[in-house]
């Protein structure tokens, strides 16, 4: 299809490898740096968009998925993220059920092959990139550049920033997305396979290629770029568009534009069918969002929350510089950059000026030799390279629209083919102009293999939350977030006191961070250290007024300090804010039962198993309430019905007992009695009650045995020594009765 370009694998010293070959050990190296979290946990971002997505259960209707966010909200809602990934979602749902529940190894071990198969694409994409697109006569695609493509695949798949999106679970919408982009390119190059009459195009490829550009999207919002590259492949690779010269044709109003190529092969019309696809798919993309883009805190993203447009640009700038220092040295990798990790420049004499400085001063440089060179193949590459960089990294600049976040990781997985190209290009130069090329291509071999023990080590931080939020402390040292999470994981293994220090940290860093204040508050309340925990939780819902958690918590507080109505009115304002909340209509039963409100607490836990059915302690405490107060027939009926729908709960089969061995149904109490110490044998309480059920029976042997073992497995229990001693001298009294 095109004039013999000059070889950029020429005067490059590097593997030639059969095609074949090249995948498959672009496959096996990309699968080694990232085995290892084959059998991580679920970590992170996980928790929401996978174990707390109802989305993934199967009593969620399929339809569901295109109406709701990728982390399972309403795409409606004003709380929604609006990031609408339903294919991503999908597969979620597939592994899930395949699994037949949450068990991470399925995930992960899709992610991997996902990431070695797109690392295999990446090998003829990058011969196209660095080789140019040319067919045999037979229509067959020809590799012009095999030992670049193949250094550029391997750097592709080495690369340590790719990390969180194969060893985290969520990052596979970016890894679903990247597999149809590059799918979506190279069906768009197949419409230009060469046949009899030379220079037609494949309609069907086009129309393919817009489809898959779509599916990319529903994945992640960044697929969508796929046909603006496309669009620029187009014009550069067939059409040879020399940009600087058509600039300069509309400058002097030149009529002659068809000879620039800008008419030639039908590339005005390509170019509007992809610019109609992509309008379309904006459009209903548009409709289905429904309402406004998401609503982000100054946290999330700090600089486009600040008041001066010069602090802003500047800032989006540094953020720019970060992004491309990670493609360009990966070795301080954090799970999140957010919270004060990297910290506002305010004026033109803050030193790190010098990075967004130099950043345009580079892409300045490469922009110009892109458009200027007389060389039509360094052009080609450079201006390809910089498309590739540039062009899917523009959904997260905030350029458009703000982003709920100050870096990604993830949002560079695509970006980083456009630094794959030009590394390899630049590496090409080199070779042509060093005399000994040994040296560097052993310099090249090194950054390879230290990219694979990066990403060996990092994979192995991604594959438990504790290590992951541990290796964040040296890299992101002043983020609040980072100190909240390594706080919040002391705290689910019990180790509180470790996890006072990291909240107050977070709490110290970010004086506004009300999770953490929550969570901190929590933690006082067990400890009985209450006045504290209520300074705490009424500055979070002082600074986060609609923050239902802290109000349900600091009524918890406030009813352990005996003020009632304050807990009370805490309550309600807590469920004024989240309309379905079973806990905190728990939480309030218990308050008006401490009240001797009986109906009252009866109605708020009703409340709470009409809003979570399984909800056990509400079930349990209407039963005991009930038992207590002596209506014990409808005490029974209330623990049937919830038998019935949590028919494995131990503590339900226990209450249930009680009430039926007062009612004199003692085969049926027993029966359950029974069941609930085969679920729980080691509960003292269990096998008191059974012995009182046996003691009322009659069934004295059978009484003592329990007794016993209650008495053994609790020496304190209450009532259960002055049960046991009264069966011992009424036993001593029958054995007197009974002798000659």
């Amino acid at each position: 299809m095109a004039q013999t370009e000059p070889n950029l694998d020429h005067d490059v010293l590097w593997f030639l490898l059969p095609s074949y070959w090249a995948k498959m050990v672009v496959a096996l190296i990309s699968f080694l740096c990232f085995a290892n979290s084959y059998d991580g946990d679920f970590v992170f971002d996980d928790s929401e968009a996978i174990i707390n997505n109802k989305d993934l259960r199967a009593e969620t209707p399929l339809g569901d998925l295109w109406h709701h966010d990728f982390w399972g909200s309403k795409l409606s809602s004003n709380t929604s993220h609006k990031s609408y990934r339903p294919l991503t979602v999908l597969t979620f749902r597939i592994n899930y059920l395949f699994a037949g529940g949450f068990y991470p190894v399925g995930f992960h071990v899709i992610n991997i092959i996902l990431h070695c198969t797109i690392s295999v694409l990446m090998v003829d994409v990058f011969s196209i990139l660095l080789g140019g697109l040319q067919f045999s006569n037979k229509g067959r695609r020809l590799n012009l550049a095999p030992k670049t493509s193949l250094l550029a695949a391997l750097l592709f798949a080495v690369h340590p920033v790719h990390t969180e999106c194969v060893a985290g679970i969520v990052g596979r919408a970016d890894l679903l997305c990247a597999l149809f982009f590059l799918l979506s390119f190279l069906g768009y190059c197949k419409a230009f396979r060469e046949n009899k009459e030379g220079h037609n195009f494949s309609m069907f490829w086009v129309l393919v290629s817009v489809i898959l550009g779509a599916i990319a999207m529903l994945c992640k919002e960044q697929g969508i770029t796929i046909l603006g590259l496309n669009a620029v492949f187009d014009a550069l690779v067939i059409n040879k568009l020399n940009v600087l010269e058509l600039i300069q044709k509309l400058l002097r109003k030149d009529k002659s534009l068809e000879n620039a190529g800008l008419l030639r092969k039908g590339l005005l019309f390509r170019i509007t069918l992809l610019m109609s696809g992509g309008a379309s798919i904006l459009y209903i993309r548009w409709r289905i969002m429904g309402t406004g883009p998401p609503a982000f805190t100054e946290v999330d993203n700090p600089a486009s929350f600040a008041d001066s447009l010069f602090v802003r640009a500047i800032n989006y700038n540094y953020y720019y510089s970060l992004n491309a220092w990670l493609l360009l040295c990966p070795w301080w990798l954090c799970f999140d950059w957010s919270m004060g990790c990297i910290p506002l420049i305010k004026s033109v004499s803050d030193w790190r000026i010098i990075a967004l400085v130099a950043l345009w001063f580079c892409l300045i440089g490469l922009i110009c030799q892109a458009l200027c060179s007389e060389d039509s193949h360094k052009r080609r590459i450079l201006t390809l390279g910089l498309g590739f960089l540039i062009i899917p990294f523009l959904p997260a600049s905030n350029l458009f629209f703000r982003v709920g976040f100050v870096i990604a990781e993830r949002v560079i997985y695509l970006p980083s083919i456009g630094y794959c190209v030009l590394f390899t290009y630049g590496f090409s130069l080199l070779s042509k102009q060093a005399k000994k090329k040994k040296i560097l291509a052993v310099a090249v071999l090194g950054i390879l293999l230290i990219n694979v023990m990066r990403c060996t080590l990092r994979s192995s931080q991604w594959r438990s939350e504790e290590q992951l939020f541990r290796s964040a402390l040296s890299v992101c040292p002043l983020n609040a977030k980072v100190h909240y999470n390594v706080g919040k994981n002391l705290a689910d293994k019990g180790n509180q006191s470790a996890a006072i220090k990291y909240y107050r940290e977070a709490v110290r860093l970010n004086p506004k961070y009300v999770h953490a204040m929550n969570n901190l508050g929590n933690i006082l309340k067990e400890r009985n250290e209450l006045r504290e925990a209520e300074e705490l939780l009424s500055l979070a819902v002082q600074i986060q007024p609609d923050f239902a958690a802290a109000w349900m918590n600091l009524g918890i507080v406030q009813n352990s300090l005996r003020r009632f109505e304050e807990a009370e009115q805490s309550y309600w304002t807590a469920i004024k804010h989240r309309k379905k909340y079973p806990d905190c209509y728990y939480n309030l039963g218990r308050l008006y039962a401490d009240l001797n409100r009986h109906i009252d607490a009866l109605n708020a836990w009703r409340n709470a198993t009409v809003l979570k059915p399984e909800h056990s302690l509400a079930w349990n405490n209407m039963i005991i309430l009930l038992d207590n107060t002596g209506n014990l027939a409808q005490a029974e009926a209330v623990g049937r019905e919830a038998l019935e729908l949590i028919p494995n709960d131990h503590s339900l089969m226990f209450s249930l007992a009680n009430v039926l061995g007062k009612s004199q149904k003692y085969k049926e109490s027993e029966a359950l009695f029974l069941k609930a110490i085969k679920a729980n044998p080691n509960a003292a309480s269990y096998h008191g009650n059974l012995a009182v059920l046996y003691h009322r029976w009659g069934n004295l042997d059978l009484a003592k045995k329990h007794y016993e073992v209650s008495l053994k497995l609790d020496p304190m229990a209450p009532g259960t020594k002055e049960n046991y001693n009264l069966l011992r001298r009424k036993l001593e009294q029958l054995q007197k009765k009974g002798s000659p």
